[in-house]
């Protein structure tokens, strides 16, 4: 899952690095515009793979989620600080 997503955010990174360099390499010497278009459309592209990078799967345990393991659960409760360890 994790790799997936990992390589989803690295293609999305490289389009956003090609755009921009493109624009500047390429473009602007037929279109300004278009290259400056194309560089807001670059700017677009980094919170979005963020976000997609960042994005909770199914399958995922969240932090508050208990996991079916008491001990495991316990232990999770534990370093959260929802329960105090009697002594």
């Amino acid at each position: 899952m994790y790799a997936r997503r990992r390589r989803v955010y690295f293609w999305m990174m490289g389009a956003c690095l090609f755009l921009f360099v493109g624009a500047w390499a390429v473009v602007r010497l037929f279109s300004t515009p278009a290259a400056v278009a194309l560089c807001v459309v670059a700017m677009v592209i980094p919170p979005v793979a963020a976000m997609i990078a960042n994005r909770r799967g199914p399958e995922d345990r969240w932090w508050d989620d208990p996991s079916g393991d008491p001990q495991s659960d316990e232990w999770w409760d534990e370093l959260d600080g929802k329960k105090r360890r009697e002594r």
